[in-house]
């Protein structure tokens, strides 16, 4: 597939790493460094711009090897890009370390990956079908 985008940041365009890699990183596109201190959130910009087509989302996940190296990670994992948003994608990035970090320009923050989107439509009922798990949540299916 295609997608419109407009590159204002000083950097590549996000790539595929890999031939089977889901996600593209995005790069931090700042003019100056951010430090992050413990439990601090702040929006990463990153001079991106696009247009998706209907049915399409594209969406803000964390970098794996940020989150288990220095516990950096995307707030609300994983944010939603809509096919009708035109603004600069932006990445909430909170520090869950008990150590300050430096984002700088050009920074791999976090993975954008292109994902089909189905709208759903309702219909109210007033019984649902039974399952063996029923209304068990929350662990109730075990540990193991």
């Amino acid at each position: 597939m295609t997608i419109k985008i407009i590159n204002k940041s000083k950097h590549d365009l996000p790539s595929y790493e890999t031939i089977a890699s889901a996600g593209m990183d995005l790069r931090a596109n700042i003019s100056e460094q951010i430090i992050l201190k413990p439990l601090e959130r702040t929006i990463v910009k990153t001079g991106l711009f696009i247009e998706l087509p209907i049915g399409y989302e594209a969406q803000v996940r964390p970098r794996s090897g940020l989150a288990a190296k220095k516990g950096i990670s995307v707030l609300n994992a994983p944010g939603t890009v809509d096919a009708d948003y035109r603004g600069e994608i932006g990445v909430i990035l909170v520090n869950l370390s008990n150590e300050d970090f430096k984002v700088e320009d050009g920074e791999r923050v976090a993975q954008l990956v292109i994902a089909k989107q189905e709208r759903a439509e309702w219909i109210e009922v007033e019984i649902l079908s039974e399952t063996s798990r029923g209304a068990g949540g929350f662990g109730s299916t075990g540990t193991k």
